[in-house]
């Protein structure tokens, strides 16, 4: 019979792959209204893949991130915006239309939902956004539209 030590040390050596697959969680700061329950609905039905690139783990709540290098980031729960004359653009998909408000943030294109409480956001880095930025609005919009509309819209 194996001695709890040996059982430990196998168990422990047996977690090791799980844990190395934790390492490499992609930091990102949870949204002031993370805790909301809309977003939980929101974020269990953003898809695995988006601009090609597979989901990653992530360190906080109601975030997700795609790809290693030059990641694509969600958060759900920013501050849902007001009336603006940022550029906003609808984004048709069969499932739903969601509005989105984009703007050039540094190195990287940011995406809000526009007209969704709580709102989503989305960061795609530059390098990634001139050939996906459409194409991954498109594919993340299904599970925005699950956030309830606040009355606001793209004019």
């Amino acid at each position: 019979m194996p001695s709890r030590l040996a059982v430990a040390a196998a168990s422990a050596v047996a977690a090791l792959p799980l844990l190395a697959g934790c390492a490499h969680a992609e930091v990102i700061e949870a949204a002031p209204y993370a805790a909301d329950p809309d977003c939980a609905r929101v974020m269990l039905a953003i898809p695995e893949t988006v601009g090609g690139l597979e989901m990653r783990a992530t360190t906080s709540q109601a975030t997700q991130a795609w790809g290693e290098e030059y990641a694509i980031l969600a958060r759900c729960g920013v501050e849902p915006p007001g009336p603006t004359t940022e550029q906003c653009i609808a984004v048709e998909t069969p499932a739903a239309t969601v509005d989105w408000l984009l703007r050039e943030e540094g190195e990287d294109w940011v995406a809000v939902t526009f007209g969704r409480s709580p709102a989503l956001e989305l960061t795609v880095p530059q390098v990634r956004a001139d050939e996906a930025v459409g194409d991954v609005l498109a594919e993340l919009s299904p599970a925005a539209a699950l956030a309830p509309e606040n009355g606001l819209e793209c004019s």
